[in-house]
Order: C-alpha cells, then structure tokens, then sequence
C-alpha cells in the first residue's frame, strides 16, 4: 500500500478526544478489504461502501425507505423490465494523495460498476486476483440482467429478462456502490489494479486516508460533497477486537461509537452518565449452516436429530442474556412474510440420539466453526460453540471447535467441501424476505453466501416466482411456504435473533441505529 498512516494510534485518540471535529469509532474488526462488490461482511461495508461511497439509490438514514442518490429519479417500464435511472450531474470522485480525478461522475461509472461484477470477460473483472463477486451471484443478476445501456452521459438503463420485486431496494445495497472507471483505468495502466481494494476512490462524504492493518482506518471529511459536508472533520476506525476493550475506550473517551458491546456489560454503560446506549429490534438471525453437500449433513433427519441435541434456549440465556430471542425461522420476525405457524425443533437428547441411530449415524465426528468476532447476531461465537459441543457430546457426536481469522473465516467457510457446521448469521441489507431466503438459502448462492451449499429446486422455485411478482400479500404467501420446507430440510439450525444495543458517548449527536447493522458516520457530530 502506497499511504501508510505515519500518526500513532494513540496520537490520533489523544487528538480526538480534544476536538469536536473528530470521532474515533471502536470498531470490531479489520475489513477483508475496501472494494465492497467483492464481501458481503458489515465490517468490510463499514470501512468502504457507508462511509465511502454512494450508490444510484440509497437508504434514509436510519430507515429501510430509499431515496435518491446519485440517481436523481428514476421510472420503471409497465412490463417491469427496464428501469431508467437519471443521474446526477457536478458529483466528483475523491481527490487524494493517490488520484486526482479529470471528470465528474457520469454513466460509464454506473456500467463499469456493474458490468465488472457481471461480465467474465470484463477488463475489470480480475482487478483482485481471484475475486468473487459474492451478492451479485447470489442474487442470480447475472441471469436476470440483460444488458445495461447508456442512453446519454447522464442516463443509464438496465434491461431485465424477468421482473425482479426487490431490484430498487437490491440497488442500494453496498455491493451497488458506484466505483471510478477512470480510477480503475489508471490503476490498470500503472500496472497496480489490485490497489482498487486497498485504496478506495468513491462520491462520498468520507474520503480514504490509509490503514494500518488490524490497527486504524482513517478517513478526512469530502469538502466536494455533492450534499453538505459532513460535520466530522477527520473519522478514524480504532480496530479493537476484544469488546471489553471497546468499553474501557469509550468510558475514558477514546472513542465516540462502539459496536457490539458484551450483554454483561450493558447495565454498566447504562448506568454511566457519559454513554448513551441506544436499543433497536434487530433485523437478523444467526444460524449453525450443515454443509449438506457432505454425509452424514447431507441427510435431512440427521440434521433435524443435530437440531434436537442442542439447547437454543439455554444458549440465548448464557449468551445474549436477555438481548435475544430463540429463533425458528430463516427471517427475524419483524419481517413481512414471517411464518409463525411453523413449529421449531424441539430440544430433546434422547430423541435425537434415536434419529441418529436410526439414519445409521454413530460416532460422528464433526467440527464446528466458531467466529473470531462479535456480530450484532451472535456476541460470543466461541462460547456458543462450546455450549454445542456440550450438548452434542450428551448425544455421542464429538465435536472440535475450529475458528479463523475474520476474512479468513469467510473465504474457507464458502468451500463446497468444507467440513462441519458453521456459525453465521445474518443482518438484512434491503428490508425484503429475499435477501435472506435467496440469498443465503437459494441455488446461485452454493459455493459463496449460501454456507449450507444447500439447493433445493422446490425451494429455489419458490423463492424465484416470488421475485417476479409485484404483489406483497402474494409474494409472503410464498415466502411463507418456503420457510416450511426450510424447516422440514433443516440445512440450519435457527439460533437467535437479537437486539442491538449501540453504545455512544453523550457527546454524540445525530447518530441512528442503521436497521442493515452498520455504522453510518454521515450526519453525526460531536457537542463540544
């Protein structure tokens, strides 16, 4: 990387504590990269696409709605097969040390965005080596994208082969984020394309200082913003993986925003005049995913019987004690379609040692894959995992716990033949049932989101006839009967769905609770 940051971690809190232009976010994690069309993680969009970058449409601030962004407006062909965007004119690309744009954003952006992502044979499409394009597969826009034309510098068209329900909701996601092709062309010709995903170029209100690997992000306010400049005049992202850490950081005024705080800890902060800890119903679900591609995970009523051996109940009582919920279905129940006439599996021992011997399972073996983060739907990977080791062993399956570095962690656990279950989980990122049930449960997303490499074509039928119909009482009916084979397949166990708790310095003001879980920096500032 060219821009290293040469101020110490400790001088940037140290001078940020004393100003109120800057906020020092305790994040949890390290991003995989900045280059958000390649991951699906809220770390890795926290440190590029929310704070970064700007997509055609995106999300109200703190809402699921959408509103305009560098799309001015937009119409919708009666068919729904053509969706005509007009963009906004004067909006520039960040200036930095390591690019200086000669033009401002226009249609060739918007192609280069997505035809990178969706063209093999795109110039652009290896700018990482190996990348993967996690959403845009899962999502199956390869198929339903026919073209996307430039009708003029300033309007752009994207052509369907079917209609899609969720496409203006599904464009604002952070996968959707509007790149620079001239960047990205002048990386090319330097011979350094893979610098797209270390040095981030976006319309933002935050431009890309440098990084400090697992240590600090920084990032100086866009004077250029096409809305107002944001408040905050340097943002820098302290790495802090150990969430009692967070604390100490914010209780001494270090940081201003924390993620994820520990459950035990939430009545200390609320008690602490200083912090603000903020509560909203969270919409996300976190899952142990059987690779069902690989036996014995590969049999339904085994992994039914590996439902029944471990106690959700007892888990959500240890682990989220009291912010959270036992979950039975693939989607939090906030959202619209939720099925709650499904009935969960049971937690009972012996039943489950019963089904397992009787689909001719004995002595397994299994690894379960434990996060090496707190997310907003699982704040204790490690722990959760052991209470299941415990509880399986009472059945006679002997279970090793594995766990990688985040990014790694990631990367390993899409592979088609990896070994176990793994503990995941989910926050939605549009407000619609199918960024969960296709997403992670549809064929297209096998061998990326879809950890169970689950493909079930009566499912996937399903899923897919409800993208195309327009009617929302029509489209939950569906969505409702795919949650029942969901349940009679079991390629997850449902674990939890939890509240998130977001504690802030009094000082903060402005700031919302991103129903997505991330970490929104715009429209925040600091009281002096």
């Amino acid at each position: 990387m060219k821009k290293i940051i040469a101020l110490s971690l400790g001088a940037m809190l140290m001078g940020s504590a004393a100003s109120a232009a800057n906020l020092v976010y305790c994040s949890e994690g390290s991003p995989e990269g900045f280059d958000p069309a390649l991951y699906t993680s809220g770390t890795t969009f926290d440190a590029s696409a929310r704070n970064v970058m700007n997509g055609l449409v995106e999300f109200t601030h703190g809402e699921t709605t959408v509103e305009p962004g560098l799309a001015e407006s937009w119409e919708v062909s009666d068919d729904g097969l053509e969706y005509t965007f007009k963009l906004r004119k004067g909006v520039k690309f960040h200036t930095t040390d390591f690019f200086t744009p000669t033009r401002d954003f226009n249609a060739d952006d918007v192609i280069f965005t997505f035809e990178r992502q969706g063209k093999t044979d795109s110039p652009y499409h290896q700018m990482t080596p190996g990348a993967s394009y996690e959403y845009y597969n899962s999502m199956s826009l390869p198929d339903l994208i026919k073209s996307i034309e430039k009708v003029d510098d300033y309007t752009v068209k994207f052509v369907l082969n079917r209609p899609d329900a969720p496409m203006i909701a599904n464009l604002a996601m952070a996968f959707a984020s509007i790149g620079s092709k001239e960047y990205a062309d002048k990386l090319i010709e330097a011979g350094t394309p893979e610098l797209f995903n270390q040095q981030p170029i976006g319309t933002g209100p935050f431009k890309f200082v440098g990084y400090q690997k697992d240590a600090v992000i920084r990032y100086v306010r866009n004077d250029d913003y096409w809305q107002e400049p944001a408040a905050i005049e340097n943002l820098i992202f302290a790495i802090t993986p150990d969430a009692s850490v967070r604390f100490q950081k914010l209780k001494a005024g270090e940081c201003q925003v924390m993620a994820y705080p520990n459950p035990a800890d939430l009545e200390a902060m609320k008690s602490d005049p200083n912090i603000n800890v903020m509560t909203k119903e969270g919409l996300n679900v976190g899952y142990l995913a059987y690779n069902t591609k690989q036996p014995p995970f590969d049999k339904p009523e085994v992994r039914k019987a590996l439902n029944q051996a471990i106690d959700k109940q007892a888990i959500v009582d240890g682990i989220f004690q009291g912010a959270g919920a036992v979950a039975k279905n693939p989607i939090p129940p906030t959202m619209w379609s939720y099925n709650d006439a499904i009935v969960d599996d049971v937690y009972d021992p012996e039943a489950a040692k019963a089904a397992l011997e009787a689909a001719g399972v004995k002595d397994l073996s299994m690894k379960i894959w434990a996060m090496p983060v707190q997310r907003p739907y699982n704040p204790n990977a490690r722990r959760m995992a052991e209470m299941m080791q415990a509880d399986l062993a009472k059945v006679g399956v002997k279970a090793e716990i594995v766990s990688y570095e985040w990014g790694e962690y990631l990367e390993r656990s899409k592979a088609e033949d990896r070994d176990g279950a793994v503990l995941l989980g989910w926050t939605g990122d549009n407000g619609d049932p199918d960024n969960f049930l296709a997403v992670l449960l549809g064929c297209d997303g096998v061998g990326d989101a879809n950890r169970a490499q689950w493909c079930n074509e009566e499912f996937d039928g399903i899923i897919k006839q409800a993208k195309e119909i327009s009617d929302q009482d029509e489209r939950a009916k569906l969505y409702e009967q795919a949650q029942v084979i969901f349940k009679e397949q079991a390629p997850w166990n449902t674990i939890a769905h939890s509240v998130v708790n977001e504690p802030i310095s009094s000082k903060v003001q402005g700031y919302k609770i991103d129903p997505f879980g991330g970490h929104v920096f715009y429209g925040v500032s600091l009281a002096e």
